[in-house]
């Protein structure tokens, strides 16, 4: 390992690292613009530049270029490195438009923090600047080419990394254009992270556009709950409204990114038509008024058709707060089933791939993205779980072989494009740029308009076909991973495997250190099938089957409203206008992801906490006359009279005659309830928390 002084720090660092690197090791800042962790180097900018005093290299040089080597003793504040980095930023600075005041990015622009650093405060410049014509790039990426300081991270994250084609560099004399060859929607379902990535303002989120500063959000650590990868994020909101969601680094989970779906999926939040307002029997009523309601009515229910003709449901979207207090709920009236997942299929797939994963076979993101063999089945991992097929990408790009388990059938249905309603989307067709991996279908292939090809592949890697797992040359690799959806097919084929090479292992043999990562259904499906486990739940298709369930009550579940005539629905809590509530005799509105505090578990075990990020209630954008509070101060807010299920659950718990007060993360989960919303996260597997 290399040591070298930086700023008379002695300072001890692994092969390879940079200089740069070396720097912040120690918390030593270099201005830096083309640099990113997750992109490596590329020496556009030149702004890093350190003077090196003594070792094996001496002189001005970039530190983001520059490896860490034995004996180098390096100055971050020589008045040469200094002169130069200064002069660089007025360089850059000449044809910027100076328009901070207008821009969005002020606050956390790179440009704007390193310009004031290095000591400008007037403009020398007083001649002409270069214009540019902007783009339109679709309804979720602003364009303001003018800003741009050519530092080159927008094109290879977008080519090198994520593998689209429809965006880059282009040039002539001494211009140089990032943007498409047409006016036209980005076609990547990572374009978003174009908003994060850039060091200036030249891309923003359209959809907060001119509507709050940096300091002005109101923001936390929170984790997505569109799909089941519990990618990490800070949503920010400003007056009772979500605004923008930007991605949270966690090496271990999403890395420095997040998908499209992800980054633009705040509509649900902010909906005028979203459940606000408590209702008994179709009339408005207080929350508090509500619970009654729903207490008596289920106190009258059980009394007519007895406990065993009560199901309690629960959700994979629900937090795991939530649905351990409605397994609490059930075991305190003694009702006949605990349903956590809506159809038979879904429970039994969820339960089994849960019970396949262990802490040590377990594959994150960062073990895709690091394994040299990756074998998929029965998914589409673009549109269940596009950071999934981010990370396959990266670890192809370090040479691993990807094969696809199917028939050319099975594979081109499950190739659609992804986010087809309104969203980034595309298919894969051939890029000759780059130079990947020797494959059976050729050079890389990128993201393309369209979606009608289907001849073309919809993920951003190349890979082989073959017509079982059996065929997988899993003994060959030192880091493999399956990825597969919860199907039968595959779980039995993995379950083989297992048992194959556990059986070898028992003989002397050499178990590989195989990896094995399912697409659950909903942010918190491994909570729910951990939770049916242990207090014996079932399907709601399933309950209902014997035909015992007379009644239920439904917290964030996906119900459908044309439940069997006979079935009464007690009561509905939920966030989202569904069709359930329309037959429920109460109504419960609850807080969303953004509003409550809350834990998820995501596919691979992880629990992860969410942090709260804004008071609920109706935005005051939102706000009609009729709406408008009155001019007496009051503690909610229009549309506030909302609160989290499970908080709602041992409300009604107290109304139903318990006297205790009832804390969710005790007993088994007590392991939880002091977990950072900024670390890694825990794993919980079976038996692990019993």
């Amino acid at each position: 390992m290399p040591k070298l002084i930086i700023d008379d720090i002695p300072v001890e660092v692994p092969d390879g690292t940079t200089v740069l690197e070396a720097a912040q090791s120690v918390d030593i800042p270099i201005p830096h613009f083309c640099w990113h962790p997750a992109l490596g180097k590329a020496g556009a900018c030149r702004v890093c530049a350190v003077k090196l005093l003594d070792g094996p290299v001496k002189g001005v040089q970039m530190s983001c270029m520059l490896p860490a080597m034995d004996g180098m003793v390096v100055s971050t504040t020589d008045d040469e490195a200094v002169a130069m980095r200064k002069s660089v930023i007025e360089w850059l600075m000449i044809n910027h438009p100076h328009d901070c005041p207008v821009c969005d990015e002020g606050g956390e622009c790179q440009l704007q923090d390193f310009t004031i650093a290095g000591g400008h405060g007037i403009r020398r410049y007083d001649g002409r600047k270069r214009t540019y014509r902007n783009q339109y790039l679709g309804e979720f990426i602003e364009h303001e080419m003018n800003r741009c300081i050519q530092c080159y991270r927008c094109t290879r994250f977008y080519q090198e990394y994520a593998g689209g084609t429809d965006f880059g560099a282009m040039g002539r004399a001494a211009i140089v254009y990032f943007g498409r060859q047409d006016d036209g929607p980005l076609e990547s379902p990572f374009s978003g992270n174009l908003v994060d990535i850039c060091p200036t303002g030249v891309f923003t989120d359209k959809t907060a556009r001119f509507r709050a500063r940096y300091w002005d959000y109101d923001m936390a650590p929170s984790v997505c709950p569109h799909c089941s990868l519990g990618c990490n994020t800070v949503p920010m909101a400003r007056y009772r409204e979500l605004l923008k969601t930007t991605a949270r680094r966690n090496d271990s989970v999403n890395g420095w990114f997040i998908c499209d779906k992800g980054r633009f999926s705040n509509a649900g939040v902010n909906a005028p038509e979203r459940p606000r307002q408590a209702l008994v029997g179709g009339k408005p009523v207080s929350l508090a008024e509500a619970l009654d309601a729903l207490a008596t009515l289920l106190g009258e229910f059980l009394e007519l058709h007895g406990p065993e003709s009560l199901a309690i449901v629960g959700s994979p979207r629900m937090d795991l707060a939530g649905n351990i207090m409605a397994a609490r709920l059930r075991e305190m009236l003694g009702a006949g089933t605990l349903c956590l997942f809506n159809e038979t299929d879904r429970a039994e797939l969820t339960g089994k791939a849960v019970s396949l994963l262990t802490t040590e076979n377990s594959s994150s993101q960062e073990d895709m993205r690091n394994a040299d063999l990756i074998a998929l089945e029965g998914c589409d991992l673009l549109d269940e779980a596009p950071m999934m097929a981010l990370a396959v990408r990266q670890a192809w790009r370090s040479g691993a072989r990807v094969y696809m388990v199917g028939t050319q059938n099975e594979i081109q249905s499950a190739m659609a494009p992804p986010f087809t309603k309104g969203g980034p989307g595309g298919i894969l067709q051939q890029d000759q740029t780059a130079n990947p991996p020797q494959s059976p279908l050729g050079p890389r292939g990128s993201f393309v308009k369209g979606g009608h090809n289907r001849e073309a592949t919809a993920l951003p890697f190349a890979f082989e076909q073959v017509a079982s797992l059996a065929d997988v040359p899993l003994a060959e690799a030192k880091r493999p991973v399956i990825i597969c959806g919860a199907s039968r097919t595959g779980l039995e084929s993995i379950g083989e495997i297992l048992s194959d090479s556990t059986a070898s292992f028992d003989k002397g043999g050499l178990q590989p250190a195989l990896k094995l990562a399912f697409i659950l259904d909903g942010p918190n499906a491994f909570g729910c099938a951990e939770l049916a486990r242990r207090h014996h739940g079932v399907a709601l298709s399933t309950a209902l089957a014997d035909g015992r369930i007379k009644g239920i009550i439904s917290f964030e579940a996906d119900l459908s409203h044309d439940l069997p005539q006979g079935i009464t629905v007690l009561g509905a809590a939920d966030w989202r206008p569904t069709g359930l509530m329309t037959r429920a005799g109460v109504v419960l509105p609850t807080t969303t992801w953004v509003e409550q505090e809350g834990i998820f578990v995501n596919n691979e075990g992880r629990a992860q906490r969410f942090k709260k990020v804004m008071n609920p209630g109706l935005p005051i954008k939102g706000l009609t006359p009729e709406l408008h509070p009155p001019r007496v101060h009051g503690i909610d807010a229009p549309g506030g009279d909302v609160a989290p299920s499970a908080r709602l659950i041992a409300m009604l718990m107290q109304r139903l005659g318990e006297t205790m007060a009832v804390e969710p993360l005790s007993g088994p989960w007590e392991t939880l309830k002091d977990l950072d919303a900024t670390g890694a996260g825990v794993m919980i597997h079976k038996g692990e928390q019993e």
